[in-house]
């Protein structure tokens, strides 16, 4: 697994705290989707502006790097099995896939955990099934699961039919078009929460920046809870990231070197994008194919090699994301942005408004 030599600091994880109207947190996506409030930070200046103007600030050589991972409908929900029968209402258990381990292997948060003990077996209607075989950090379990594979080539083809979008918590409005948590460009299954940055990013204007110069290229990150997990130390070092799974092949990795070294800029789509790619640069700044776990934790102090600038959201107080765009632009410039977002009443978090980073 990859990580990285932190930085020594004595921030806080309070000193990333803000205060946030609950009215700001966006409850449903805008449409159409490149219609989103766009803050840009360039120089110490805060400009306004909406996403599809994002073609005013990319040039002809730059690299987007985009998150082509898709989101699994990665929530559903069973009941506990004893003696081979159903138990009644007072067992019903959720289960949120987490991490593939092996083909029909999943690292998994259950709900109430407690329930489901070593060996346990949950009953997914007359579909799943799935047997608890380990119990890992965090109380997580890893289960194994069971289906009929003469009508289902894959797992992934049983939670389509069965599951739904593992939308975050600060979400209370059910999402009627399931697709709007998936960005236009999603690829691979694996992710348990959608690369909320691409999200903003129509056919159409993919197309549009396109035409401009501009290389669009996929990396991957299968997004799990460690990007979101709260940081519950004070001191923000101690903090430790769950491991995500990342890969760049080598035909990415080649364009983005070549595009860089004859002055284009890196552009990260997305904190996910940004992370594969410092985790797998060298320090000089190239990019390296590589297929691996990364817990790459980036706050202020901490030097950036592979990327020049960052599209993301408003993210969360007191997070990882919120510290890593701190480090990329300064702890006081981007808290004072932040103070303006709410000011000016942008939206937060996955179906909010955006940020371009120029550093």
């Amino acid at each position: 697994m990859i990580k990285n030599e932190l930085p020594k600091t004595d921030l806080k994880t309070a000193d990333f705290f803000y205060s946030l109207p609950e009215e700001l947190i966006a409850q449903t996506p805008i449409e159409p989707r490149d219609h989103s409030r766009l803050m840009v930070l360039e120089d110490g200046n805060i400009t306004h502006k909406h996403f599809y103007d994002i073609l005013d600030y990319l040039r002809e050589g730059d690299t987007l790097v985009i998150n082509d991972s898709r989101v699994i409908p990665a929530r559903v929900w069973g009941e506990k099995v004893r003696s081979g029968e159903f138990v009644g209402e007072p067992s019903k258990i959720e289960m949120l896939l987490l991490k593939q381990r092996a083909t029909d292997s999943w690292e998994v948060l259950l709900r109430p955990a407690k329930k489901i003990k070593l060996g346990g077996k949950i009953r997914f209607g007359d579909i799943l099934e799935a047997t608890v075989t380990d119990i890992v950090a965090d109380g997580n379990r890893i289960v194994s699961f069971e289906y009929d594979k003469s009508k289902f080539a894959s797992i992934y083809e049983v939670l389509e039919l069965i599951g739904s979008m593992p939308l975050p918590p600060y979400i209370t409005k059910k999402l009627e078009d399931q697709s709007r948590y998936q960005t236009v460009y999603a690829r691979e299954n694996g992710s348990s929460a959608a690369p909320t940055a691409g999200l903003h990013f129509t056919p159409e204007l993919l197309e549009k920046i396109k035409a401009k110069g501009v290389a669009i290229v996929p990396v991957m990150l299968h997004v799990g809870l460690g990007t979101f997990r709260p940081v519950k130390e004070e001191a923000i070092a101690d903090h430790i990231m769950h491991a995500e799974y990342i890969s760049v092949s080598e035909q990415s990795a080649r364009i983005i070197n070549e595009r860089r070294k004859a002055g284009g800029r890196t552009i990260a789509v997305g904190t996910t994008s940004l992370r594969t790619l410092e985790s797998t640069s060298t320090e000089d700044g190239r990019v390296i194919p590589i297929s691996d776990e990364t817990g790459i934790f980036i706050f202020p102090g901490y030097k950036f090699k592979a990327v020049d600038a960052l599209i993301t959201n408003f993210h969360l107080p007191e997070s990882t994301l919120l510290m890593l765009v701190s480090a990329l632009y300064g702890r006081d410039r981007i808290m004072d942005a932040y103070k303006c977002a709410v000011e000016e009443k942008y939206h937060f978090f996955s179906f909010g408004d955006a940020m371009l980073i120029l550093p």
